[in-house]
């Protein structure tokens, strides 16, 4: 397992950016996939977007596909999740995750799929 710390989270006007950020304690970042899930007030949590260890491959939610974008420094050991046009619906706490990929270069959009979590950050959307 790998050490998630999430930041960037806040207060933003509906239409509006943010971008997360999430720094993994490990030396082989580029091995791991990476997503983004998100977990709003009275529900449970689901996947936002992910990404495969080289940056190439990435999958989003149809609820964020064309609003979000995620991005990755393996030089840095940082995913980033880059949020434009932000809706009320998107206030939730956003949680950063990681797995040590077995193989090829992929990514994967289920919970169970991850092993290693951040504490989360919270974004709000006023509208």
């Amino acid at each position: 397992q790998v050490q998630l710390v999430e930041s960037g989270g806040g207060l933003v006007q509906a239409g509006g950016s943010l971008r997360l950020s999430c720094a993994a304690s490990t030396r082989t970042f580029s091995s791991y996939a990476m997503a983004w899930f998100r977990q709003a007030p009275r529900k449970e949590r689901e996947f936002v977007a992910a990404i495969s260890g080289s940056g190439r491959n990435t999958y989003y939610a149809d609820s964020v596909q064309g609003r979000f974008t995620i991005s990755r420094d393996n030089a840095k050991n940082t995913v980033y999740l880059q949020m434009n046009g932000l809706k009320s619906e998107d206030t939730a706490v956003y949680y950063c995750a990681a797995v040590l990929r077995s193989y090829g270069d992929v990514y994967y959009t289920k919970e169970h799929n991850y092993d290693s979590w951040g504490q989360g950050t919270q974004v709000t959307v006023s509208s």
